[in-house]
């Protein structure tokens, strides 16, 4: 069964950080694009960050450039998320998802093209 489960989301203070970690099972993400993907009550799904299969490729949407960093781990088939300086706006329900991409060095942003996607975790950020 092919699954995409997040982890790592919690309640952490403004200035403060987290790490999301997507790990996978019933598949191998070698192949796959990952994206990062958020979505806060009342808003719509935004594309937060992606990350190539070849690893040589990343994207951040404008407003985490800077403060967030993707990186995978193929050995462990887990990407992860790592968010510094975290802000109120920040708070959204952040979602991976997988995709395979016709070349190998490319990612993209729009969630309607992403294949596979996990549950979600809950980030909040507030003092």
């Amino acid at each position: 069964q092919v699954q995409l489960v997040e982890s790592g989301g919690g309640l952490v203070q403004p200035g403060g950080s987290l790490r999301l970690s997507c790990a996978a099972s019933g598949f191998t993400l070698d192949y796959y694009a990952i994206g990062w993907f958020r979505q806060a009550p009342g808003k719509e799904r935004e594309g937060v960050s992606c990350i190539s299969s070849s690893d040589s490729s990343t994207y951040y949407a404008d407003s985490v450039k800077g403060r967030f960093t993707i990186s995978r781990d193929n050995a462990k088939n887990t990407v992860y998320l790592q968010m510094n300086s975290l802000k109120p706006e920040d708070t959204a329900v952040y979602y991976c998802a997988a995709i395979i991409m016709t070349r190998r060095n490319m990612c993209v942003m729009t969630p309607m093209q992403y294949d596979y996607w996990g549950q979600g975790t809950q980030v909040t950020v507030s003092s």
